[in-house]
């Protein structure tokens, strides 16, 4: 194991490294977004409400424009960052810990000409390799759940945004009042002893003195997703088997059925946090 990664960061690493997983996300996902999307309709192609969640996101970023530099945490193969670097014209520095999903981001980048605007970077978000107050915004989807240790990662992130910088992100919670062990089943397929909460993170990211400027709670589109993806398994099936391991379609299957049980049983929460950093000198900060 590397020293680099803590131990459930490397189980993340070893995971998203691996070919079944490169092979489903790709298939299954489009090797683009591969997180929670928000969906028009219950039967929504996966790519297109995931894409609508990255819009949105951006449309929440009224800041950002070509001299905006922004930090993505847990980039996977890099789809909204090649989406905030084509739009707005932002540099950004696409981080994440899978080699294979890495490889895949350079090469998406490189084919749509958008490799000088983005720097795909090997790296934890537990000791992210940047200098203090480097990045305006500092962005992730559902990443930060891989993490055990999800404090650092809120310290991590405060020291590296200027003042005055943003931090917007998403991540699959349990909800601040789920019962002990419910969700034991989730934890132990992501080898985590927990899920962060909406209180959980609030209350870090006070403690590192960023304040909260919003949150959306789309709890609703977490279990409708995951059953998306669980629906698009079967029917995809017969081909995943001819590249892809039975052991592994078998654990999915059984894991999205976990997390569509839990979010529809109101043990699950997702949705969009919005902080920030105070100016220098702000005494007062008014949002």
């Amino acid at each position: 194991m590397s020293d680099a990664y803590s131990r459930a960061e490397q189980v993340a690493r070893n995971y998203y490294n691996s070919t079944d997983a490169d092979t489903f996300y790709s298939q299954v996902w489009g090797g683009e977004d591969i997180h929670i999307g928000l969906y028009s309709s219950d039967q929504e192609p996966i790519f297109d409400a995931s894409r609508r969640t990255v819009t949105h996101l951006g449309d929440l970023m009224e800041e950002l424009g070509p001299q905006q530099r922004m930090l993505d945490l847990g980039a996977g193969y890099g789809g909204s960052a090649r989406y905030f670097a084509s739009t707005f014209g932002c540099s950004v520095v696409a981080l994440n810990l899978s080699e294979v999903e890495n490889a895949r981001n350079r090469e998406i980048n490189r084919a749509h000409r958008l490799d000088s605007l983005i720097h795909v970077v090997d790296a934890s978000y537990e000791h992210i390799p940047s200098e203090h107050g480097a990045f305006d915004v500092v962005y992730s989807q559902d990443a930060f759940l891989h993490s055990g240790n999800r404090p650092r990662v809120i310290r991590e992130i405060a020291r590296v945004l200027k003042p005055g910088g943003r931090l917007i992100f998403t991540d699959p919670m349990k909800t601040d009042r789920c019962p002990d062990a419910v969700l034991q089943p989730i934890l132990d397929r992501l080898h985590l002893e927990t899920l962060g909460s909406p209180a959980f993170y609030r209350q870090q990211c006070a403690a590192n003195g960023l304040q909260e400027i919003g949150f959306e709670d789309h709890s609703q589109h977490l279990s409708l997703h995951y059953a998306r993806v669980l629906e698009e398994t079967w029917v995809k099936e017969p081909q995943l088997r001819k590249s892809v391991s039975e052991a592994y379609l078998e654990g999915m299957k059984k894991g999205l059925t976990h997390w569509v049980e839990g979010g529809r049983k109101g043990y699950l929460t997702w949705g969009i946090f919005r902080f920030q950093k105070p100016s220098e000198g702000s005494l007062n900060f008014q949002i």
